[in-house]
């Protein structure tokens, strides 16, 4: 190598903005090289609205060519890091293998679904962390309505119009509240359909949104009930079938659709390192450097970074911090090559969003309460900030979705067999 080389694993929040930052301030002191399972950064937060028809699926897919200038990106998997000798293999779409010697490494793999033992959840139901699983939830609600509307079976009618969403976390909250107004259109535009459908929001927490404070939750759950979502706090999936699932209350829900939100879990891939983690994210210090391997840099949900804002605790699995995480990564990492000096994470949260549909969503920017409009604007004035590319097409989908029809069709771009819960893309945080 001629020039020092830095290899990324993963392009989701904390993979990306490293890429970026090293590209900016370093790109001539090293070569950067990027590799990921996909050629685009995947925007999760605003999967919900691309499952229901707000937004198209290219406006929050910002590709990685074209957006980070002197990055050599790579598509492939990794498979295998060889720590000694300073090499990580990896798996082409096509099968090919390859190695990518490195003299900086920096691990930002991502999370994936976190998993329960619950009997038939793996076999039926689906995940939402990534496209292929947006576009298929998409589809097969569209599906379910059109199955129900042909129908005489009013039995049959009801278990395509219900829609279990497991998970009342950020991710599972706006599905369900986008979902209702999704399909409350799609009933609209069937005269013969005869019915509302349901949407099911379970959850074993007290609370919608456990993970904030009780005013937005209160926000959440008053606009998800208002809407007609069917809310159960105290409540999951005890056994999930074929005809529908059963909950831990004992009652049995029919249904053809169970969407799976419960959280996520640090890819496995971390446990393959035979290093040090701490509920299986590798543990690294303030420096975001791997104990032991001063060129090993880990960071987003794969790290167990201290939270020197919170002492004796690790940072949250948060879009927030693998961001800054990544940031500061590239930083320390130019600061190894003599470009300014190295410095420990510390982040405070500056607020949360929540985007509830229409004109409802849960806001705290520094700390302020926000509902209604006023939540909306901070929002997706967040988003568009937040967002690395695309912010005019989201914009103008924005715009569009709210002065014309949403139009609303069966695309079949992605089966039910290829988006197994079990391989959901681990792409990015699920939280803001």
């Amino acid at each position: 190598m001629t020039k020092p080389r830095v290899v990324i694993v993963g392009a989701g929040f904390a993979g990306y903005h490293a890429a970026k930052t090293l590209s900016r301030i370093a790109r001539h002191r090293a070569e950067i090289v990027l590799l990921n399972s996909t050629d685009y950064f995947l925007y999760l937060p605003l999967l919900p609205e691309v499952a229901a028809g707000v937004i198209e699926p290219t406006r929050v897919s910002v590709p990685l060519t074209g957006t980070l200038d002197g990055v050599r990106v790579v598509v492939g998997e990794a498979d295998r890091v060889d720590l000694r000798n300073r090499w990580v293999g990896y798996a082409t779409p096509e099968g090919d293998h390859g190695r990518l010697a490195y003299d900086r490494l920096v691990l930002a793999v991502g999370s994936v679904n976190k998993l329960l033992p619950i009997p038939g959840v793996t076999e039926y139901a689906h995940g939402f962390r990534g496209m292929p699983e947006a576009l298929y939830l998409h589809d097969h609600v569209v599906r379910q309505i059109e199955l129900a509307e042909v129908s005489d079976d009013p039995a049959e009618q009801r278990a395509r119009t219900t829609f279990v969403v497991v998970g009342a976390g950020y991710t599972g909250t706006e599905v369900a509240a986008h979902g209702q107004l999704f399909t409350d259109r799609l009933v609209a535009q069937r005269p013969h359909l005869n019915i509302r459908p349901r949407w099911m929001l379970l959850d074993v927490a007290p609370r919608v949104l456990p993970e904030l404070d009780q005013r937005m939750s209160r926000t959440a759950d008053r606009v998800l009930r208002r809407r007609g979502v069917d809310v159960r706090m105290g409540t999951s999936v005890a056994e999930a079938t074929r005809d529908g699932v059963r909950l831990t209350d004992g009652e049995f829900v029919p249904t053809c659709a169970l969407v799976w939100c419960v959280g996520v879990r640090p890819d496995p891939f971390v446990a393959e390192l035979g290093l040090r983690t701490e509920k299986g994210r590798l543990v690294v210090d303030e420096y975001l450097t791997v104990p032991g391997y001063p060129e090993v840099y880990a960071c987003g949900d794969a790290a167990a970074v201290p939270d020197l804002a919170r002492p004796g605790q690790i940072c949250t699995m948060t879009a927030q911090h693998a961001q800054r995480q990544g940031k500061l990564a590239a930083q320390n990492i130019a600061a190894s090559y003599g470009h300014g000096r190295r410095r420990p994470y510390k982040h405070h949260d500056l607020g949360w969003v929540v985007d509830l549909g229409g004109w409802d969503a849960a806001a705290n920017p520094l700390k302020v309460s926000l509902s209604g409009p006023p939540a909306k604007a901070v929002t997706r004035g967040y988003h568009l900030l937040a967002m690395p590319g695309n912010r005019a097409r989201v914009g103008a989908d924005w715009l569009l979705d709210a002065t014309l029809p949403r139009p609303a069709m069966q695309l079949g771009l992605v089966p039910a067999d290829a988006v197994p819960l079990e391989s959901t893309s681990p792409e990015v945080p699920a939280r803001r």
